[in-house]
């Protein structure tokens, strides 16, 4: 029955499903394949302007004049907030990857880095939370 279905509704449908389950719906046939494939590469996109907008939220924290947060906290606060949106993000390109919906050599190549870099305990975007800047004020 779903393989039935309007593409307007797969694509209602699909938008809504969590990333958890995204990839499983692509099994049901062409249809259902390519738009859980466009709307994985949304959301990859979608993780990778967010991670952007997080970093830029911490720039103004970067001057000092934080009196009313202690170092720890907004440091702590956001290292779990962007290793929360990156392993979101890295689940979608894996799952993307292994059911071949990455075609692009390119793009390929960026997946299995970012893979192996994460599983090494490295940061795949070289984001680099240690913001020295913050301790050496005066």
């Amino acid at each position: 029955m779903l393989d039935r279905l309007p593409v307007e509704i797969v694509e209602r449908i699909v938008a809504k499903i969590p990333d958890t389950d995204l990839i499983a719906a692509s099994k049901v046939d062409s249809v259902w394949w390519q738009e859980v494939r466009q709307e994985a590469y949304k959301r990859w996109k979608n993780y990778a302007t967010t991670i952007g907008h997080v970093q830029a939220l911490g720039k103004p924290f970067e001057k000092g004049n934080i009196d009313w947060i202690s170092f720890e906290d907004v440091n702590d606060f956001y290292k779990r907030w962007i290793d929360r949106l990156t392993e979101d993000q890295l689940y979608i390109m894996e799952k993307m990857l292994r059911n071949g919906m990455v075609v692009n050599p390119q793009e390929r190549e960026t997946i299995e880095f970012a893979l192996s870099e994460h599983r090494w305990g490295g940061d795949p975007w070289r984001l680099d939370w240690k913001w020295n800047d913050w301790t050496q004020q005066e």
